[in-house]
């Protein structure tokens, strides 16, 4: 299974009774947090699988359109951003978000505010040229039922735009001010060569069909080697797994 197809069937999960959160008070908090930071807000609804895009001036460097502020999509994934992510970065992003999940879904919920994602990736801006954006991530569940309700990120132009080789993934606990887990994958050093290679279609959106077309390979040998990148990457159902990718 692909890491969409992993995150979707967690995130969506319908499979508990509705929770009764207003949606409204969370869209005006996503507003106040994008004109006040100056960043792109985004408020993903797992319940309804729907997201609402606030954008600040900063969405004009980015390259982003402007002609709906705020913005309905009819999916938990905003698209107009995530295509604009670095192909490497937007796989990572991927990666570490599922680990986040695993590890909030096992934490105890009374310490689950405490923590959030933070992480520096590169984003296309107006000109075609990559730049650095910090990007955090929320989550804020249900006191009804205990599920995840909504996903809150904030992509904000980074003070120091100087590019580096790595971009960091990062989970921190707020409360505390400390840093909770970092990122130790070195891809480079895990994944062979043709598998870094598929992973950069991956992130580009390419599909096993087209992959195997571009590389004069099977598909299913694209698809025994997905299979390995997932493995290798530990994108498993497991806080154990999870923990081995860290320090």
């Amino acid at each position: 299974m692909e890491i969409i197809e992993k995150l979707n069937s967690r995130l969506l999960d319908k499979s508990s009774r509705e929770c009764k959160l207003d949606t409204e008070v969370y869209r005006k908090r996503a507003s106040v947090y994008a004109q006040m930071e100056g960043a792109i807000s985004v408020l993903s609804d797992m319940q309804a699988d729907k997201s609402y895009v606030y954008k600040s001036k900063a969405a004009i460097a980015l390259g982003l359109s402007m002609t709906e502020n705020p913005s309905e999509i009819n999916s938990i994934w905003e698209e107009e951003i995530i295509k604009k992510i670095h192909p490497d970065d937007r796989v990572k992003k991927y990666v570490h978000e599922l680990r986040f999940y695993e590890l909030m879904d096992a934490m105890d919920p009374e310490l689950r505010a405490d923590y959030s994602v933070l992480s520096t990736i590169r984003m296309k801006d107006q000109n075609g040229e990559y730049r650095l954006v910090k990007h955090r991530m929320f989550y804020i569940y249900s006191p009804d039922n205990g599920k995840l309700r909504f996903a809150f990120c904030l992509y904000q132009l980074a003070l120091d735009g100087t590019l580096s080789p790595d971009s960091d993934f990062m989970i921190v606990n707020m409360a505390k001010g400390e840093i909770m887990l970092k990122d130790k994958l070195n891809y480079q050093n895990i994944l062979s060569k043709r598998e870094l290679e598929i992973l950069k279609y991956i992130g580009e959106g390419y599909a096993s069909k087209e992959i195997a077309g571009f590389l004069s390979i099977s598909i299913n040998t694209v698809s025994r080697h997905r299979q390995n990148i997932l493995e290798k990457l530990k994108v498993k159902n497991s806080v154990q797994a999870f923990k081995d990718s860290f320090y």
